[in-house]
């Protein structure tokens, strides 16, 4: 699962008991996550919140992009949208991060970029 294409792998007909491995998260502190779902859904929920202060930081950033393009024309270059998607699949295993997860990610997040300045320069006399 860690990079695309995805690997052909059968279809598994067993049964795996719950829960299944050990926690394999480990905090500075030595100590691990997570040993109940609950536990799992706070951290992730934290993350979320980080998730979307991010994205909130990057979209201020595009609207200041948008202030450099003079038409809607200028929005949409697939070469630098190339090159960011790019560069997060390149670099996301040095984060241990799905290199599918990292195209994903940044494809939707360059779409929405496009649709956010579309939106500033119709709005913009």
């Amino acid at each position: 699962c860690y990079f695309n294409p995805l690997p052909s792998l059968p279809s598994s007909t067993g049964n795996r008991t719950i829960p299944w491995g050990e926690p394999t998260i480990q905090f500075a502190n030595g100590t691990t996550c997570c040993s109940s779902l609950d536990e799992i859904r706070v951290q992730l929920d934290i993350v979320d919140t980080q998730l979307l202060q991010l994205l909130s930081t990057r979209a201020s950033y595009v609207r200041e992009a948008t202030r450099s393009k003079a038409t809607v024309s200028d929005i949409n270059v697939p070469s630098r949208n190339e090159q960011v998607i790019q560069g997060a699949v390149d670099n996301a295993p040095s984060v241990h991060l799905p290199q599918i997860v990292a195209k994903t990610v940044y494809e939707g997040i360059i779409n929405s970029s496009a649709i956010l300045e579309e939106c500033i320069v119709s709005a913009t006399p």
